[in-house]
């Protein structure tokens, strides 16, 4: 299996998921020509992508949706709820409704050889789901933009090999910082974005002995650093309830502005 981020961060979100066969785009939040500069310096074009699956409707995850599917006629799988959010803002301009392949929370659905298993996440959205990816025994998944997480949660992020988990913003910057007061309180909230502290905690809750690599994501670009959110996430594990420390895996920061390590395995 392969895993990429092609980009992560508050200002747009792309990450690459697949395997000898599949190949499949969690979001396309950056413009087209990024993602496919993206594409070629992990050896894969446009046309090699099987599906673009979306998490929900806002900018920084489907900026560049609507021209990678209109150029090269790769389904769209969404929430219905995310759809006619999209169609409503306009935000994705003309896309033919045949590329459209609505998907539901907890209802699993096969794009080639991989399962992909969709999940409901809490955020500021019409209907925004999370994605575990799984080729045979592997999986992977991509769980950003939660106000917060739960047993739920947890249940649907067991057992895998590697993750690209949100971790938003430092607590004491975003308090601190410039955003206007009621983007503060959305952020901090139930439906906004999971601070590097939370995001610490919800990994305690995931690691094992088998986990190949966490990938930290979506960072804020005003109110975080990326040494920030590591060393952050990694005090929580170590000084977690937990049987493990940070340095039993390896962590690393998915940025904004640069493609991430290719994971293979």
């Amino acid at each position: 299996m392969k895993f990429c981020s092609l980009s992560s961060g508050s200002s747009g979100n792309c990450i690459f998921a697949g395997n000898e066969h599949t190949s499949l785009l969690v979001d396309a939040g950056i413009s087209g020509k990024r993602v496919e500069a993206g594409l070629n310096e992990i050896g894969y074009t446009g046309p090699d992508i099987d599906g673009i699956l979306v998490t929900h409707e806002h900018s920084d995850h489907i900026k560049g949706l609507g021209i990678m599917a209109r150029r090269y006629g790769i389904p769209i799988y969404a929430t219905r709820g995310t759809w006619q959010a999209m169609q409503r803002q306009n935000a994705i301009g003309k896309v033919d409704p045949e590329l459209f392949h609505p998907i539901e929370a907890d209802k699993a659905v096969e794009i080639g050889d991989l399962r992909v298993d969709p999940f409901t996440i809490s955020h500021d959205a019409a209907e925004p789901v999370g994605f575990r990816i799984t080729s045979g025994r592997q999986s992977v998944a991509v769980a950003t933009d939660m106000g917060c997480y739960s047993e739920y949660t947890i249940a649907h992020l067991q057992n895998l090999d590697a993750i690209l988990l949100e971790a938003n913003h430092d607590v004491s910057m975003l308090e601190a910082g410039r955003y206007p007061y009621p983007l503060k309180v959305r952020i901090l909230s139930d439906h906004g974005h999971l601070s590097n502290e939370a995001s610490g905690q919800l990994l305690c809750e995931l690691l094992h002995d088998n986990i190949r690599h966490i990938f930290l994501g979506h960072l804020s670009a005003e109110n975080n650093y990326p040494a920030l959110a590591y060393e952050t996430v990694c005090a929580e594990v170590t000084l977690g309830d937990n049987p493990y420390r940070s340095d039993d895996f390896p962590i690393t920061v998915a940025r904004r502005d640069t493609v991430g390590e290719l994971l293979e395995f």
